[in-house]
């Protein structure tokens, strides 16, 4: 190939989402300062500009980086000047030009180029080749695309220069500004050819894929349009006939209620096909109910509504305050939930485990939950569920089957993130139909239950954005599978302070109210207050103290119905004329120092609770009898301690007659109650030394803790509880295992301030606190 270059100085126009080639004449609309500048000067001279385009259209202000070096020469043919002083350039292309210098110019840019011409040259047959595989592809494009005048290939085929060819092609077609500019950059005009072959092979082929596309969305329309017609054609006729179809008009209905309940993609088709079922059935057959049912199941769920969460962490603390008096740990757990929910837009909803005695506010801090939340509120009560389909739902198949309870109370709900209380998760039992905690594993863990199937609806249902809330009295009677998915949350029961501020702050106002009393009619004196919670209630929670509350509540509107202008400012002395005598002594201790009597602490679920354990010597031959309805733990732990004591009979000079030629006899109190754990071991060890050795045990002092065969003393559950018995019963010294001393933290300080602990780890230095002789001697 033949080129001849020539260097010139020339103006600069840098051009914006447009590229000029050679042989074309275009419009350009002109409007930077420096731009019309460059036009005016052009204008001045030979009327030639240098068109380049700029790699970025939306950069006002281009820097020499910012211009592509290939550019064309081009003629300025006429100029129209614009209303808001802008102009409307036709130019019109001649030669490819490479830019090798920027000159210093302050009000427009000016260039030296080097001008590349494109010569007469030969055209091999390699050329020839190309240009016509090139004119028959662009026939070709033309026919496909439609978007280009059919005139255009009678231009281009007569077109002889294999150069201005490949520039004229390159010009009708709808490349991008880099493929266009690769097309100027070719001085070879052999690969310039070759590379265009390449774009229109590649257009052709997305065309052809459009082409595709349409046809099909097309037939879908035809396809849609037809059903349409003729169910209009069907609804004329029936018009005409006189008949009125409740059938097709129930079918519509259901139809545009599908459409409108933004079901997700898997329940919209399922929703459709069913609908087509029921329109093939005749009208009384028992199955079109069913489905009848099961499309009114499927679009009364709440499948896309949702409540927006009051993410106020402030007012939500407000709230949870002014519901609930103490229980710090549930408060901060939800408050950390919010601040993260704040922070993180999408994440899992939490699964919050409430473990403790009935009546300390459990049930109702998930409504506080809610109410902070601002979300909706279900409970469902898992209190004596032992069918797996309460949970899951039954099968179609089967007559008036119908959702689970999980799918009910989202229903019922009416939005897919309400606050979900599962009560008594404990109380859950199985037989043959199924084991519903297996059921619930699916629902509880935040991995699976965005795909939550019921076997009635045979679809999934999203339920990670519930926020479920499980209470419990025990851990125990969690299964391990079930526990493992939840967050664990203790609470444990109140103390007495805890209790007045709850009854003055809380029970009272609530009972005055719904006895239909007003705040003049009655009030409660702090002391009255003390003295049913010490002498009328023996409880973890608060429940039998708002039933004497409402007690005196009631004999109090009697009189006020008898008498409007009764006022009763109710006082500790009036308490037993409105609730009769006390039914709990407060202050249970031993009134003295007694031989085999000791006093231990155990855990319930009900709270923390006093253990008086008594042991009877008769004569015999050594035999151990238990009593008072004490579990297998329970039994291993006073035999246990039975070893420890007659190991140490040399220590508590206990003559050999005695615990050979003795029956022991070992009863705890309240035998109607069960009783197990190995906590006593410390308590039955030291009646049992007590007992043998003749020495008393002081009546102040409460203990708890597991024993082994040589005495060591090992750590226990539940202490918080078992410290609170016994300050409740007026004991003051707890002896307790010394590995147990991390769990006072979790004591209130106002009880810790009156308490006296002696942490242990051996029996001995348990004996030396308890018996008073040896403690006197030593």
């Amino acid at each position: 190939m033949n080129n001849s270059s020539t260097y010139r100085q020339i103006p600069m126009l840098p051009l914006r989402g447009v590229l000029v080639f050679p042989y074309t004449v275009i419009h350009l609309d002109v409007g930077r300062k420096r731009s019309i500048n460059a036009i005016e000067e052009a204008m001045l001279d030979a009327k030639e500009i240098f068109l380049a385009t700029q790699k970025d259209a939306q950069n006002d202000d281009p820097d020499i980086s910012d211009i592509y070096t290939v550019g064309t020469v081009a003629e300025i043919r006429q100029i129209l000047k614009m209303p808001g002083g802008t102009m409307r350039v036709l130019v019109e292309g001649l030669n490819r030009a490479e830019i090798k210098e920027y000159l210093p110019s302050d009000s427009y840019l000016r260039v030296s180029i080097i001008e590349h011409n494109d010569e007469e040259q030969e055209k091999t047959a390699q050329i020839e080749a190309i240009m016509r595989t090139l004119v028959s592809q662009f026939e070709q494009f033309v026919r496909m695309s439609k978007k280009i005048p059919p005139e255009t290939v009678v231009s281009v085929v007569s077109i002889e220069e294999p150069g201005r060819l490949a520039d004229v092609i390159a010009s009708h077609l709808s490349l991008r500004i880099n493929e266009k500019q690769q097309v100027l950059e070719a001085r070879d005009v052999y690969k310039r050819l070759n590379y265009l072959c390449e774009l229109l092979a590649k257009e052709m082929e997305v065309l052809e894929l459009e082409r595709k596309i349409n046809i099909r969305v097309r037939k879908q329309m035809e396809k849609t349009q037809k059903e349409y017609y003729l169910r209009e054609q069907i609804k004329a006729i029936q018009k005409e006939l006189g008949e009125k179809d409740e059938r097709a008009s129930e079918v519509e209905e259901l139809r545009e209620a599908i459409l409108k309940a933004k079901l997700p993609k898997e329940a919209h088709e399922k929703a459709f096909k069913e609908l087509d079922r029921l329109e093939k059935m005749p009208p009384m057959v028992a199955e079109a109910v069913v489905v009848r049912n099961y499309l009114d199941w499927l679009l009364s769920l709440p499948w896309s509504v949702e409540t927006k969460d009051r993410l106020d962490l402030k007012v939500a603390e407000q709230i949870l305050q002014e519901d609930h008096y103490g229980l710090e740990k549930p408060k901060e757990r939800i408050l950390e939930y919010l601040a993260i929910r704040k922070l993180a837009k999408k994440m899992k909803g939490p699964i919050l485990c409430l473990v403790g005695p009935p009546g300390v506010g459990k049930t109702s801090l998930g409504k506080s939950v809610a109410r902070s939340l601002n979300r909706k509120f279900v409970r469902m009560s898992l209190g004596g569920v032992r069918d797996e389909a309460e949970i899951r739902g039954h099968r179609r198949t089967y007559v008036g089957s119908m959702p689970g309870r999980v799918l009910q109370s989202i229903k019922q709900a009416g939005s897919r993130n309400p606050v979900f209380l599962l009560d008594e998760i404990d109380k859950m039992t199985m037989d043959f139909r199924g084991d519903p905690a297996s059921a619930l594993l699916e629902v509880l863990d935040p991995e699976q239950n965005s795909t939550f199937s019921d076997h009635y609806l045979e679809t999934a249902f999203d339920l990670s954005k519930v926020m479920f809330i499980t209470t419990a009295n025990s851990i125990y009677n969690i299964p391990r599978p079930l526990l493992d998915r939840m967050e664990v949350i203790e609470i444990s029961g109140y103390t007495e302070e805890d209790k007045v501020h709850i009854a003055k702050d809380y029970l009272v106002p609530k009972q005055i109210k719904e006895n239909g009393l007003k705040s003049e009619n009655i009030s409660f004196s702090e002391g009255a207050i003390r003295k049913i919670i010490r002498e009328y209630t023996r409880e973890a929670g608060v429940r039998s103290l708002e039933r004497e509350i409402a007690s005196v509540c009631r004999k109090v509107a009697r009189q006020v119905v008898e008498d409007p202008s009764t006022s009763v400012n109710v006082s500790a002395a009036m308490i037993v004329k409105y609730l009769g005598t006390g039914r709990y002594r407060y202050g249970v201790a031993e009134e003295d120092n007694q031989v085999g009597v000791a006093t231990g602490l155990a855990w319930t679920e009900a709270g923390g609770d006093i253990l008086s354990i008594e042991v009877a010597l008769l004569k015999g031959k050594g035999k151990l009898t238990l009593t008072g309805k004490l579990g297998d733990v329970m039994k291993e732990s006073a035999q246990a301690a039975l070893t420890y004591v007659r190991s140490r009979a040399e220590e508590l000079k206990i003559a050999e007659e005695i615990y050979q030629g003795s029956d022991v006899h070992l009863h705890v109190p309240e035998g109607a109650i069960p009783k197990d754990g190995p906590s006593a071991g410390i308590t039955i060890a030291t009646a049992l030394a007590s007992a043998m050795s003749g020495i008393p045990v002081r009546k102040d002092v409460a203990m708890t803790g597991e024993i082994t065969l040589r005495g060591r003393v090992l750590p226990i559950g539940g202490l918080k509880e078992k410290v609170l018995a016994a300050h409740r019963a007026g004991i003051y010294t707890v002896i307790m295992p010394l590995d147990n001393r991390k769990d006072l933290a979790e004591v209130p300080a106002n009880v810790k301030r009156k308490m006296k602990f002696i942490p242990v780890s051996h029996m001995d230095e348990v004996l030396q606190e308890t018996l008073v002789r040896s403690k006197e001697k030593n």
